[in-house]
């Protein structure tokens, strides 16, 4: 063999070996819970296991009262989501206003939205829902019930011409800032604003 054979020979020797040393290089650090060694031929003992994890406690079922408080604000601010756009079009045509409102604040709402479509007006803009707080919940009655109360900012709540869009004046001691309670009760498909009481003589 020529001196070039016996190079290429010892060349293919030396690349096989780092190709098995990567290789099983390769294996340990893919095999975590395994000991791995630079001998494969040597290293025979059994790999030990990983220590069990610790078992972790049950979570707690969620307290039922808090899940129906966490409902009713939901609710009440989906609620008031649906009164922008009804009262933006003057009607509740359209809106979700039923998932979230049923009773005699439903009527009341179909009512106003109603009038104020036959006067060729709307109400366009937000209301701001301050501090919505629960502040009685029952839920062992036979209909759930709960009283939220909270701080209503209707300042940028504007009454509009229909057509033309502009605001129309308002009486200038109009209060935009208020404490209103409302009543909710928890009916088959769910929470919904039965009721509602401005405080008119209580800003906030």
């Amino acid at each position: 063999m020529t001196r070039t054979g016996r190079r290429s020979s010892s060349n293919l020797r030396k690349r096989n070996h780092i190709r098995s040393a990567t290789l099983l290089l390769a294996a340990c650090a893919l095999t975590a819970v395994a000991g791995c060694s630079s001998d494969p031929d040597t290293d025979k003992k059994p790999a030990k296991s990983a220590p069990a994890a610790p078992t972790s406690e049950p979570s707690k079922s969620a307290d039922p009262s808090e899940t129906a408080e966490t409902e009713v604000l939901d609710t009440y601010a989906k609620f008031w989501d649906e009164m922008e756009r009804s009262y933006a079009q003057a009607s509740t045509a359209g809106t979700d206003i039923k998932r979230y409102a049923a009773g005699v604040k439903l009527v009341r709402v179909q009512e106003e939205t109603s009038d104020m479509k036959k006067d060729g007006q709307r109400l366009i803009g937000s209301v701001t829902v301050g501090d919505p707080t629960v502040s009685d919940l029952d839920i062992e009655r036979k209909v759930p019930s709960a009283t939220l109360t909270s701080c209503l900012d209707v300042s940028r709540w504007d009454v509009v011409d229909a057509e033309t869009k502009k605001k129309l004046p308002l009486p200038s001691d109009r209060l935009t800032q208020y404490v209103n309670v409302s009543t909710l009760e928890r009916w088959p498909d769910g929470w919904k604003v039965i009721e509602d009481d401005p405080q008119v003589g209580k800003s906030c």
